[in-house]
């Protein structure tokens, strides 16, 4: 019932060009955006096949070549050859679905598309097809490899898809040492020209053009992915003066990124474009670009926020038990869960143990580990038959090696038990072999009704809407570093913003309430403190997108303090999001909608301002607005907030008198 239709017009435009690549190279092809800001151009030159992306006559991507580079019997060969025939076929396309999760859950966005058939002249004549759309914030490019006699498999070196910036723009990025990654790093601001080459950059990479679009105005790109389905990971570096891509290679194949029968595709590559960056984070580019959903009924699934123990240190009153991996343990924190609506308990383990048999160190697996079997003492089914006699859930960590040695078998025990989902940890892989290994989780997950959050792994790419049963993935630094002597700081939440949080659902350790001017963090394991205001953290829950946010700290941390309202009454799921006012690396506001009720959250980086917030994307009505905001001496004492309540409509704005690293959190009830 929830699967996408998709409703194309019919063909307006139909061209031709052949003989192409230097033998009479045709026409280029050009492909507006619906309301005719974003202009695609793609040509065929005497060597590779190139394309431009402007808005508004404003050249962002300029000659930007494409390839792709097999590997033949004859060693490694680009598909462009001299002669190639080219093709172009034109439509226009609507997409009309709903999202069960995602950041609107009612989508109908318009799109134009060129398919551009390329096909060698001579040899095999093998031939693909590039297709390019164009959204009104944004465009997307896939190759396609169609059924054909004479090429039926491939194995892909490089794909090479350039994007030759026009100009310097500012550049924000996290860069990574390798491959092998958890996808967890900080991020660099700079002019383009100032970063180094060869260095990989995770995606989303985001870039401010200023003075682009005239009058001084900047313009904004984002790039991305979308639909990484049986292929490798994306990778930018920057490399003879452009952004190219590099794809995270197949483990112990010499070079090989992608192997592949026909038909095939690649995943779509993606601009997010405009003059308005927090409409970024209100597109459906990426899950627009996905499949429909592939599971027939979800009524067995339920996003909520959940518990994690072990970011607080696994902490337990001091009571006749011992904290550890045993039913008292689970128990407690079952009763925190069920008394303030929190709608799951992770059962983790504890003091670097997982629940379940394992030979291996620590939380590693050893030869013999085994989810199907929990420790000595420890009975799963009583814990879930107690948890829902609660109304809470129960979902338990995983590391992937341990549940990819019989998945099966762990899955159907896992639904005997009544476990409704789990974090699967350490995948620090995003090559084809790891992107397959991913999909079957969430297809199978789905068969035995469990929902999936990934840890130690790379960037969503608009998934959700094909398998909404992955409720959130990491992918981000977050702050369970403030356990350890790399505590997050607001200015880092912000730049997550622009970044990875384009991408889709960011897991972070949310909930800290134990904050700390800068000058008296310190390393904690247990009880950790974080930087930032309460007014902040609250704030996180709306600015990130996530269907399983954390709750995190221990129970008694929460227990009669300020702002923990907040953090109960917020949903997990969202019908609309709207950006009122952002400006990347300074601030952001983010108002998200459910049902008839709106919630607000600011933050701020690390200078103190005051920000006119206006409440124009509210529908006509008056609303109930209840205020969490920074006290003012929120600087020395971060703990501390203000609550109010007033009357607003959509021709209003909310004061946010925000501190260094503070916030604001609004919930917005219709009267």
């Amino acid at each position: 019932m929830l699967a996408a239709r998709l409703f194309p017009f019919f063909a307006l435009l139909l061209s031709v060009s052949i003989n192409s690549f230097g033998q009479g190279l045709p026409a280029p092809v050009e492909l507006n955006s619906p309301d005719g800001k974003i202009r695609v151009t793609f040509r065929s030159t005497d060597s590779l096949p190139i394309y431009s992306v402007a808005y508004k006559n404003t050249v962002l991507v300029d000659a930007a070549p494409l390839d792709l580079i097999f590997k033949e019997s004859s060693g490694a060969a680009s598909f462009f050859t001299h002669g190639m025939r080219v093709r172009a076929t034109h439509r226009e396309g609507i997409d009309t679905y709903t999202l069960p999760v995602g950041r609107n859950s009612a989508v109908n966005d318009r799109y134009n598309e060129s398919s551009i058939t390329i096909e060698e002249p001579r040899l095999r004549h093998r031939r693909l097809t590039l297709c390019i759309r164009a959204y009104n914030d944004g465009i997307a490019l896939c190759w396609v490899f169609p059924k054909q006699p004479g090429w039926t498999r491939y194995q892909l070196l490089a794909e090479n898809t350039g994007v030759r910036l026009a100009g310097n723009p500012f550049l924000q990025a996290s860069c990574l040492p390798n491959y092998t990654t958890s996808h967890e790093g900080r991020y660099i601001r700079r002019p383009f020209s100032e970063a180094a080459s060869d260095t990989l950059m995770d995606m989303p990479v985001f870039l401010e053009f200023p003075g682009a679009a005239g009058g001084g105005d900047p313009l904004y790109m984002a790039v991305t992915e979308a639909r990484l389905v049986d292929y490798a990971g994306m990778y930018l570096v920057k490399r003879n003066g452009m952004l190219k891509s590099d794809l995270s290679p197949l483990p112990g194949e010499d070079g090989i990124r992608v192997k592949a029968l026909l038909p095939h595709r690649t995943p779509w590559r993606v601009l997010f474009i405009g003059p308005r960056p927090g409409a970024f984070l209100e597109s459906n580019i990426l899950t627009d670009l996905n499949d429909s959903c592939a599971v027939r009924d979800l009524g067995w699934l339920k996003p909520g926020k959940t518990d994690f123990h072990w970011w607080n240190g696994d902490i337990v009153p001091d009571t006749s038990f011992p904290p550890g991996i045993n039913f008292e343990t689970n128990q407690y924190y079952i009763d925190f869960c069920a008394s303030h609506g929190i709608a799951y308990h992770t059962v983790i383990g504890y003091g670097g143990t997982a629940w379940y048999k394992n030979d291996g160190v620590s939380y590693a697996p050893g030869p013999h580990s085994d989810v199907t079997q929990p420790v000595a003492g420890l009975d799963m089914k009583q814990i879930c038959d107690y948890a829902a006699s609660k109304g809470v859930g129960i979902r338990v960590w995983v590391h992937w090696q341990v549940l990819m040695r019989n998945i099966d078998k762990a899955f159907t025990q896992f639904e005997k038990w009544g476990i409704k989902g789990m974090m699967v940890d350490f995948m620090d892989r995003d090559d084809q072999e790891m992107v397959n290994i991913q999909a079957e989780i969430l297809r199978k997950g789905a068969a035995h009704h469990l929902h999936i959050q990934f840890h130690g792994a790379c960037k969503p790419t608009g998934l959700i809407r094909t398998w909404p049963n992955e409720l959130t993935r990491e992918g981000t630094l977050n702050y369970e570093n403030d356990k350890w002597d790399n505590p997050i700081t607001p200015e880092d939440d912000l730049n997550v913003v622009f970044t990875r949080l384009l991408a889709g659902a960011t897991d972070y350790h949310l909930g800290g309430f134990h904050a700390v001017p800068r000058s008296e963090y310190h390393a904690q394991y247990t009880r950790p403190l974080v930087l930032g205001t309460r007014c902040h953290m609250l704030a996180m829950y709306v600015v990130l997108e996530s269907y399983l946010p954390m709750v995190c700290d221990y129970p008694a941390a929460y227990e009669g303090q300020d702002g923990f309202e907040f953090i109960k009454a917020i949903p997990s799921t969202w019908d609309e999001t709207r950006v009122p006012t952002a400006m990347p690396g300074q601030w952001a506001a983010l108002a998200r909608r459910k049902g008839g009720d709106w919630y607000l959250g600011t933050i701020n980086g690390p200078v103190a301002r005051t920000l006119r917030i206006p409440l124009d994307f509210l529908p006509p009505g008056r609303y109930e607005a209840t205020i969490f905001g920074d006290a003012p001496n929120a600087a020395a004492e971060p703990n501390r907030l203000l609550r109010n309540v007033r009357i607003v409509g959509p021709g209003d704005n909310i004061e946010a008198v925000l501190a260094d690293g503070g916030g604001q959190a609004v919930i917005l009830k219709r009267l």
